[in-house]
């Protein structure tokens, strides 16, 4: 064994050898060695299955083995994960190591028993591991007890650091360490455990921002495992007689290539994973075939998702998850041979992290097999499906993950929903707080350093008026919680910062059509795709929750195969790079192939290898953005302020001038020429998260720029439209 072995608590190193081990991973011993000869913020970074966990809690469990210890000084170490499930598998890999060295592990989330709780918190001691929801909890219900209970921790482990860069789910749970130092009085080494990165930089700053470049980064070796992978296209609505359902022959390939072994079908949206696990059931029973095919998202019974996860894990079954993003965490789901992806994802980051799942047994390849949809050509056909711009953003998302690209974070958001859900939690922990000492703790020493103070007097102002009633001032000046505050924090999903996307209704010529989730920045004029077509935007009414429709002239929408999100720039840009290229991928099937070559001709065709805009009618053209959904949305509601009807798409927008707006150059040159272009014109919807419906329109304009709107996107991208 080597050095850093010989540093561990001897009931570490005995359960090591219990193991079977021969040596620690490289990750292991460099991390052993920089959290047992320091006292620094370190970062574990790996691929999934890359022993991140015993890298960082072998010498942290040590530590507290051989470290001075005292009766009563609460927890010794954190764990925070973003899963209960999470939780649990961590749990029991730890109570592993723990058993000879008789520390407590204490997993606390709502499936633990109310006795194992006070229990803990009785006697707190050893491992407490927690999602963040349940830490707020914490605070607020028993925010007098917090020294108590954590005076003497020595580290926090932060796991799937990665998942909470850039989410306001990452933004409370910064804010949360940030109390509890203040709370406790002293620093505690914050160890993160993340995925790698394109730029770890940011997330050695999201860690402990004050001192970025002292936290220590260790990387695992990503290694030389093989990686399998190949796209393959289908055509939707064709004709004749070998025209059928794309939906059935991606079924049929699926249940060829997949049965008899452990699997992850990443199909999109619920609808569709429902759709595809009745296909593959159908097929098992039609074969006479045990079911080996099951349905995983998050509209679905717990007991039925655990189900599923523990036939996963059980070799003695086979089975294969058609899912959403529910599985994309590291759950411990054991080992699949093959990770599939229907449609384009959304994120380079998410492409990674599911096949991440895949090739994680020694000497085992990883395997990715992605099946692009897009629709059979008519002579009436959009530029949108004669660009097959589905394929070529699965194509440009598999280059950059070749390249080990992924997405950063976006630059510094004011996050204000989270400040107003941390102000009620401070006020509800405290009893109360004057506002000098809410922006100390919140803005000053925590996470919302961008909020300056006129701001946050702003958001306090909003938030304490009469029709909202969140907070009050009382005689003596300080803010207590309001008759709707304390209505709020009483609750149990007063908790969690994040939420499913808002449901709206969509109501076409007076008649409902449904309801659908809204991520992203939508205003009249823009396009959206619901059940199989896509609809233009006619208006928006945010506070009633509506979008009136009409159908869009575009055909079929392409499938696409994660959660809506932002797409990057870089994302774009290698979009048209592919368009503008003449290598076809090795791993594009026939189809795929024809399909790609057909999209760069009509790219061309069309005239975007000459021009960034092109007229398809008197009033309507099409501009070829070469930019990220941002930048795009950004754009997008500028035109719309000077009179244009835009639809988006990727890398592209398709503009109408209607009534007495200028002529696009002019629209443009007015652009450019505006001191700050006006985006508000375009009646954007702006309530995306939990608790911005208790900000002033002001309020909400100002946190979209800082995060959802590039100002100077708007600008850069018209000055190359006019050259």
């Amino acid at each position: 064994m080597s050095a850093a072995f010989d540093k561990l608590a001897r009931p570490v190193q005995k359960w090591i050898r219990s193991k079977g081990w021969r040596e620690l991973r490289d990750i292991q011993a460099r991390a052993t060695q920089a959290i047992l000869d320091g006292d620094g913020d370190v970062i574990i970074a790996a691929s999934t299955a890359g022993g991140k966990t015993e890298a960082a809690f072998l010498p942290l469990i040590s530590e507290v083995l051989d470290g001075p210890r005292s009766q009563g000084q609460g927890f010794d170490l954190l764990y925070i994960g973003p899963l209960k499930a999470l939780i649990t598998d961590q749990a029991a890999r730890l109570e592993d190591i723990c058993r000879d060295a008789i520390l407590p592990v204490v997993p606390w989330h709502g499936d633990v028993s109310q006795s194992v709780k006070a229990r803990a918190l009785k006697t707190p001691g050893g491992t407490l591991m927690i999602t963040p929801e349940s830490l707020e909890a914490l605070f607020i219900r028993r925010g007098l007890e917090i020294p108590r209970l954590f005076r003497g921790l020595r580290a926090v482990v932060i796991d799937e650091l990665h998942s909470v860069l850039d989410t306001e789910r990452g933004v409370q749970l910064r804010s949360l360490l940030a109390r509890m130092e203040l709370s406790i009085g002293h620093p505690v080494r914050r160890v993160g455990l993340s995925a790698t990165l394109g730029d770890m930089g940011l997330a050695k700053a999201y860690l402990r921002p004050d001192s970025a470049s002292e936290v220590t980064l260790i990387e695992g070796d990503s290694g030389e495992s093989e990686l399998r992978l190949q796209v393959r296209g289908y055509l939707s609505g064709g004709e004749g007689d070998d025209a059928r359902s794309a939906t059935d022959a991606v079924a049929e390939h699926l249940f060829a290539n997949l049965r008899g072994t452990d699997n992850l079908v990443f199909a999109g949206s619920r609808q569709s994973v429902e759709i595809y696990a009745d296909r593959l059931r159908d097929l098992c029973e039609r074969e006479h075939m045990p079911q080996e095919f099951y349905p995983h998202h998050a509209s679905l019974s717990r007991e039925h998702r655990d189900f599923v996860e523990r036939r996963l894990k059980d070799p003695g079954k086979p089975t294969t998850a058609v899912c959403t993003s529910t599985l994309e965490l590291g759950i411990d789901i054991g080992d699949v041979t093959c990770v599939a992806q229907i449609g384009a994802p959304f994120s380079v980051a998410a492409l990674r992290q599911r096949l991440g799942r895949s090739g994680r047994r020694e000497g085992q390849p990883a395997i990715l097999r992605q099946y692009a949809v897009e629709t059979a050509l008519s002579s009436d056909s959009s530029f949108v499906d004669r660009l097959r711009l589905g394929l070529v953003r699965a194509i440009a998302m598999i280059e950059l993950l070749l390249e080990g690209w992924c997405e950063p974070p976006k630059p510094q958001a004011l996050h204000l929903s989270t400040l107003v859900h941390q102000i009620l939690s401070v006020i509800a922990e405290r009893g109360g707080a004057s506002a000098s000492r809410l922006y100390a703790i919140l803005c000053r020493e925590g996470p919302f350093r961008a909020v300056s103070q006129a701001q946050f007097l702003d958001v306090l102002r909003s938030i304490g008026e009469a029709n909202t009633a969140l907070i009050e001032q009382a005689d003596d000046g300080s803010l207590l919680l309001g008759r709707v505050g304390e209505k709020l924090v009483e609750h149990y999903g007063f908790y969690a910062v994040f939420k499913t996307p808002e449901e709206f209704r969509l109501i076409c010529d007076g008649r409902e059509l449904g309801t659908i989730p809204i991520e992203n920045i939508l205003a009249p004029g823009m396009l959206l795709i619901f059940s199989g077509r896509r609809w233009v935007v006619e208006k928006m009414h945010d506070r009633e929750k509506a979008i009136v429709v009409k159908p869009a002239k575009a055909g079929t929408p392409p499938m696409f195969g994660g959660d809506p999100g932002d797409i990057h720039d870089r994302v774009i840009e290698r979009m048209f790079d592919i368009f503008e290229g003449e290598l076809i991928p090795s791993y594009l099937d026939k189809t795929a192939s024809e399909l790609l070559e057909e999209a760069r001709r009509n790219f061309h065709m069309l005239g975007f290898g000459e021009t960034s805009i092109v007229s398809i009618g008197p009033d309507s053209s099409i501009l070829a953005i070469r930019v990220g959904t941002i930048r795009a949305v950004s754009l997008a509601l500028a035109l719309r302020g000077q009179g244009f009807e835009v639809e988006q798409h990727d890398g592209f927008l398709k503009v109408e001038r209607k009534g007495d707006a200028p002529a696009l150059c002019e629209a443009l040159k007015r652009i450019l020429d505006q001191e700050e272009p006006d985006l508000a014109a375009g009646a954007p919807n702006l309530m995306f998260e939990k608790f911005h419906h208790y900000l002033s329109q002001d309020l909400l304009e100002l946190d979209a720029r800082s995060c959802r709107l590039d100002l100077t996107g708007v600008v850069m991208t018209a000055e190359r439209l006019m050259r």
